[in-house]
């Protein structure tokens, strides 16, 4: 639980009084790799913390082929953001990579307790800020305007612990590439 605190107070400072508030919807889950945390077409409820393992966010495309849109890995934040907000079904699923374990809570009850308690609502803007508004636009701007080289050495750098965890077709449906072209970008390397 520890390592929760210190990933919210990361975003914001969070009062005793207001983490006692917080800590009261906190539950802890298991997903068995292989699991989903959440099914694609279902209304999400819940926001979780990764405690351990590993997550896909990803949707189907019409052949049916996973396209990974993200990774959450240890000490992230998981939900299908877009569709709690507009409480409808997800376009994403999130599928347990990993054996994992999750702290959860209710994103309605989350939201009454930013109602009441400045420092929960602050967290919450600069979560959404920092990872809806400003990460988002530069993954956009640079599946446009990167190689499929720049965007794997990209990924290396950012996530060098998540290379020997990742299947290399995982990887390469998060690059936008085939695991082909990921194998002759590995092998000039």
């Amino acid at each position: 639980m520890t390592a929760f605190w210190e990933i919210i107070d990361h975003y914001s400072s969070i009062s005793e009084e207001s983490k006692n508030a917080w800590s009261a919807l906190l539950k802890t889950s298991n997903i068995v790799k292989g699991n989903n945390f959440l099914d694609q077409g279902v209304i999400p409820k819940d926001i979780a913390f990764v405690s351990s393992g590993l997550l896909s966010y990803y949707y189907l495309n019409e052949k049916g082929e996973k396209i990974i849109k993200r990774f959450f890995q240890e000490n992230s934040l998981v939900a299908s953001t877009s569709a709690l907000l507009k409480q409808e079904p997800g376009f994403f699923a999130i599928e347990a990579l990993e054996d994992t374990e999750l702290i959860s809570y209710s994103f309605r009850d989350f939201r009454n307790l930013a109602m009441k308690y400045n420092d929960i609502a602050n967290f919450y803007i600069s979560y959404l800020e920092r990872h809806w508004v400003i990460e988002k636009e530069f993954a956009e701007i640079t599946l446009k305007s990167t190689t499929a080289k720049e965007r794997y050495l990209e990924f290396e750098n950012d996530y060098p612990d998540l290379i020997s965890r990742l299947k290399l077709h995982q990887i390469a449906s998060y690059l936008a590439i085939t695991p082909t072209q990921l194998s002759r970008i590995r092998a000039e390397l």
